[in-house]
């Protein structure tokens, strides 16, 4: 896989995870936890995606 579609398919992994996000914030009782091992993957794609576009 090359640079560019390998950072796309981190992009499209990092939207749904904010889009999983939000379906659990829209529950009448989201799931701290869930919620915040969420955030931690979301911000670890984010950090790959910053990294290879760096390195592009």
């Amino acid at each position: 896989m090359d640079a560019a579609k390998s950072i796309e398919s981190l992009k499209v992994e990092h939207r749904s995870i904010d889009r999983e996000i939000q379906h659990e914030y829209a529950k009448s009782d989201p799931d701290d936890a869930h919620i915040g091992e969420l955030k931690r993957r979301k911000l670890r794609i984010k950090d790959m995606i910053n990294g290879a576009e760096g390195s592009a």
